[in-house]
């Protein structure tokens, strides 16, 4: 069975919260479990290189992994659930440090 994007959302961070965007991008199966997933803060003021990538948590490639301002890690995959809860945690963490 063939992939469907189900969520294909970004969100514009107004310039007095910190400007850029929240970019959320999500693909299952026919059984409806996550199969590939992106969640990205994008803001070129920050960072410039990466397509403007601050933060991201993504699948690409067949392996979990993390951006944070060129630097890419991987993260130990448990579910889809806990690399949203890591990027929001991640993301606010940054918003605080402004």
């Amino acid at each position: 069975m063939a992939e469907k994007k189900i969520i294909n959302t970004v969100y514009k961070i107004s310039d007095k919260r910190g400007n850029g965007l929240l970019r959320r991008e999500v693909w299952v199966d026919g059984k409806g479990q996550v199969t590939r997933d992106n969640l990205a803060y994008i803001n070129h003021n920050l960072y410039q290189r990466d397509n403007g990538r601050v933060l991201g948590y993504d699948n690409a490639h067949g392996i979990h992994h993390r951006h944070r301002m060129g630097i890419v890690e991987p993260v130990i995959f448990t579910s889809f659930e806990d690399i949203e809860t890591r990027f929001q945690q991640d993301w606010q963490a940054l918003r605080e440090q402004k």
